[in-house]
């Protein structure tokens, strides 16, 4: 049985979109980047915590759990989640006008072996100007997504160019998710 180790609409979504038959564990895990780690390797150590986790939380010898993380990247720094609109607002200030990187890493994990993938995808956003930013924030997209917007929402109007994955920058790549899945026989198409 295949365990999603989030409580994210948006990763439950993105697997039901694709027909996979899955469960949901509750995990909590620190998500705290090391001095000397790099963003990718941050990104993919968390997906990694999480997907242990599950499988920690389980009594299911036969469960494999997928853990995931996305996080956005400017200059390497890691721009998690908002902590409040003045936040939100600091971060899409940051990002106006430039390219970032979207990284998501999914782990597979068993009691047999484990297994990843990650995708990056570079996402252009146009000058930003001080009202466009707080309308976005009133809209409430901004929090609780890595660097304060939801490419599946509002914050498709934020985006100029996407070069990469949508629904990896949603939270889940589903390309690199459908490959572990076959690879594992959890899906077959």
């Amino acid at each position: 049985m295949l365990y999603l180790a989030s409580q994210s609409p948006r990763r439950r979504q993105l697997l039901e979109q694709i027909g996979v038959d899955f469960r949901t564990v509750d995990v909590e895990v620190p998500e705290q980047r090391a001095l000397a780690e790099s963003p990718r390797e941050y990104v993919s150590r968390v997906a990694r915590e999480k997907a242990l986790a599950g499988l920690a939380a389980l009594s299911d010898a036969g469960a494999v759990v997928l853990g995931a993380d996305t996080e956005v990247v400017l200059d390497d720094e890691v721009f998690g989640k908002p902590a409040d609109a003045a936040d939100a607002a600091a971060m899409l200030r940051r990002l106006s006008g430039r390219v970032h990187e979207v990284i998501s890493t999914v782990w597979l994990i068993s009691h047999k072996g484990e297994w990843s993938d990650t995708s990056v995808s570079r996402v252009r956003m146009p000058e930003l100007d001080a009202a466009t930013i707080k309308a976005y924030i009133a809209t409430g997209e901004a929090f609780g997504k890595a660097g304060a917007y939801a490419i599946q929402g509002h914050g498709a109007k934020l985006i100029e160019h996407l070069d990469g994955s949508h629904s990896g920058v949603m939270g889940l790549p589903i390309f690199e998710t459908a490959r572990l899945l076959r690879a594992h026989a959890l899906i077959t198409a």
